[in-house]
């Protein structure tokens, strides 16, 4: 049975089955943990589902901050010091990623209360997750506020990427499957990555 909902069933559902759905309406993502460091050297540590690609080349990514309306620590961090890693979550470490997810307290480091290591790679200033298998620095390119709600579109361009050898293949492509990196649904449902098919690129019949 197929169930339709009006724009106005929807403005009408309770708040969190609303949250639920919608954050779930999009499908499977890639959950990462996004590392910042303020301007007095404290760390946080934030995980995500809506990192994007924005760009080959440059290499650039794009992910989204919900509205200034209470403090959001990662946002003000990038602003501050205009750098950020993104590491992806793998199921060794999924339980320490969701928890960072909790509220705690303004200067109060995600990384030492979840029980994740702060790893510094290359210079970069913003910290890294040393458990994840795949992590990447970035310099904050641009941000764009989406008016329709508050929310914050982050870009940010790639400096660095970490990536096991083995999960690379012959074409470039990395392989989640071989990082062990996970999928989510919604805000706390993760699924193991299974690959089904990889097609050939895609052309039109020609016209006789």
């Amino acid at each position: 049975m197929e169930i339709h909902r009006t724009v106005d069933d929807l403005a009408a559902m309770p708040r969190v089955p609303r949250l639920n759905f919608f954050n779930s309406i999009s499908g499977f993502k890639c959950p990462v943990l996004i590392g910042t460091i303020d301007e007095r050297g404290h760390t946080n540590l934030a995980i995500f589902n809506s990192v994007v690609h924005v760009s080959s080349f440059p290499p650039m990514l794009g992910f989204m901050i919900r509205p200034l309306t209470v403090p959001r620590h990662t946002y003000h961090n990038i602003k501050s010091r205009g750098c950020f890693t993104i590491n992806l979550v793998h199921e060794g470490i999924l339980e320490q990623a969701h928890q960072t997810s909790a509220d705690y307290p303004w200067r109060q480091s995600e990384f030492e209360a979840c029980g994740l290591s702060p790893e510094y790679k290359n210079g970069f200033a913003a910290p890294f997750v040393g458990e994840a298998k795949v992590k990447m620095s970035l310099l904050l390119e641009e941000e764009h506020l989406i008016r329709a709600n508050g929310n914050i579109f982050i870009i940010g361009r790639v400096q660095d990427m970490y990536t096991p050898e083995e999960a690379l293949s012959e074409s470039g492509q990395l392989n989640p499957e071989a990082c062990d990196t996970l999928a989510v649904v919604g805000l706390d449902t993760y699924y193991r990555a299974e690959p089904v098919a990889r097609l050939p690129y895609a052309r039109a019949p020609r016209q006789t």
